[in-house]
């Protein structure tokens, strides 16, 4: 199933390329509406998911790389272990490989996420939320990846077959 990495490295394409791009065009919390409750925001995420961590001191830096390494070398290596058949699969682990290894690629160089896609929320009960925290096109891509596994998972039958 190698050759769903194909996958992973597109997503790490369009995500290092587009973050660049934001780096180089954008100054840090300038905002430009892209659509009516999405803007195109340069922001910087030292932490985790939602900013976790992100005023620990500077340690977290080393340790979320850290992780993010170990997370790609299992996943890389259930990827190349599947079988024939287990094409869904292959996509949500290279989805997750890809944007995990595009945001250890900022972490590493950067010392930070670089962040830009900011949301909205107009339900009124999710306000609080607003504006949803920024996030990028790994972000993206390990989110839809853990769907897709956890469909996966959930929906696969492993019972063993009785025998006729």
């Amino acid at each position: 199933m190698k050759h769903w990495l194909w996958l992973a490295l597109i997503v790490l394409i369009l995500d290092q390329s587009i973050k660049w791009l934001i780096l180089l065009t954008f100054q840090p919390s300038e905002t430009v509406a892209l659509l009516p409750n999405v803007n195109l925001t340069l922001m910087f995420n030292e932490g985790a998911a939602f900013s976790f961590l992100a005023d620990a001191g500077g340690w977290q830096r080393w340790f979320f790389t850290l992780l993010a390494f170990a997370v790609t070398v299992v996943l890389t290596l259930w990827l190349l272990r599947l079988k024939a058949g287990e094409g869904w699969l292959a996509a949500a682990l290279a989805l997750i490989i890809g944007g995990a290894v595009g945001n250890l690629i900022d972490r590493a160089l950067l010392g930070h996420v670089i962040d830009f896609i900011q949301v909205y929320l107009p339900v009124i009960p999710l306000a609080l939320f607003n504006p949803w925290p920024a996030f990028n096109i790994a972000d993206s891509a390990i989110t839809i990846g853990i769907v897709i596994l956890l469909i996966v998972t959930l929906t696969t039958d492993e019972s063993p077959k009785p025998k006729e």
